[in-house]
Formats: structure tokens, C-alpha cells, sequence
């Protein structure tokens, strides 16, 4: 048997593709008994997709960055207020909005990146759009920015990943 909608072959009792994950006709695909004389398996769970799995991933990897960036952020914050006591008090008047500004960004950047990684955990329709903008934006911290960034496009940039997201995120609710 074949989707009628990608053409991707089919097991019979299949609900749905496990290339574009269109739903398939009952009529077309029965369901398998077991023979009589062995008794029935347990039910499988169906194997991840490649978005759902990467998606869980790049959840994770974001919520752990993130927090790295809050004790970033938070060390700038009050590290910089220690330190102010260090420089002398010229220069406090040129480093202390600048250390702030810095603070600010890496808070800012950390909280979108905490919501992008638990949205995308738990599959949010907002998530992937916020992941992707982050995504960008880090790009520029280069190497753990730049490789996150990279995978975040490479994971849900392409269109295929978005109509598989939203199925995801459509059944989540």
C-alpha cells in the first residue's frame, strides 16, 4: 500500500504516514488480527519523526543555554556593580551604562531562549517562530551561539518542519 498523498509506502493498520504524517483512510488499511493461537503484543508506541525528535533536543539544548545566559546576565548585573567600586570614578560615569546595556541584552536574549525551549518542549504554536528569531540572533555569539543557531535552522527553517510542527503542535492541544 501507498499514501495517496506523498506515495511513501505504508504498513497496513498504519494511522499515519510516517513521511508528510497525512492521516490515512481507515477503509484503505484494516487492522491486522493476531492469530488465534498467540496471544496479542502489547501496543507500540510509533517511532519519532525527525522534527518531533530533534524538536525535544533543541528544547533542551535551549532551556540549558539559556540558564547559562541568566549566570551570565545576572553576573554582569552584579559583578559589575562589585567592580564599579574598583574603577576610578571617571571612568564609573562611561563603564557602568555599557555593563548595564550588556546585562540587559543577555537577560533579554536568556528569557526568550528559556520560552523558545519550553515552548518548543511542549510543542506551543508560538514556539517555533520565537526559536527562529533567537535562533538568528544567536548566530553571532560565536561557538555555542553559532552552532545552536545553525541547528535551530536547520531544524525548523525548511517547510516540511513547519507543516510537521504544527501537526505536532495541533495535537498537543
Amino acid at each position: 500500500m501507498f499514501c495517496d498523498n506523498c506515495g511513501a509506502p505504508v504498513i497496513p493498520g498504519q494511522n499515519f504516514c510516517s513521511k508528510c504524517g497525512k492521516q490515512l483512510a481507515a477503509e484503505a488499511n484494516p487492522p491486522v488480527q493476531a492469530p488465534a493461537n498467540q496471544p496479542a503484543s502489547p501496543p507500540l508506541r510509533p517511532a519519532q519523526s525527525r522534527i518531533e525528535k530533534h524538536t525535544r533536543i533543541l528544547a533542551i539544548l535551549w532551556l540549558v543555554i539559556s540558564i547559562l545566559g541568566l549566570v551570565r546576565g545576572f553576573g554582569i548585573f552584579f559583578g559589575g556593580s562589585i567592580a564599579m567600586h574598583f574603577i576610578p570614578f571617571p571612568m564609573r560615569a562611561f563603564f557602568w551604562p555599557i555593563a548595564g546595556f550588556i546585562g540587559t541584552l543577555l537577560l533579554a536574549s536568556s528569557v526568550a531562549g528559556f520560552l523558545a525551549g519550553w515552548g518548543l518542549l511542549n510543542y506551543r504554536p508560538w514556539a517555533r517562530v520565537l526559536a527562529l528569531i533567537v535562533g538568528v540572533i544567536s548566530l553571532i555569539h560565536i561557538p555555542f551561539g553559532t552552532a545552536l543557531g545553525i541547528y535551530t535552522l536547520w531544524v525548523l527553517l525548511p517547510g516540511e518542519s513547519e507543516r510537521e510542527y504544527q501537526r505536532l503542535a495541533h495535537t498537543a492541544y
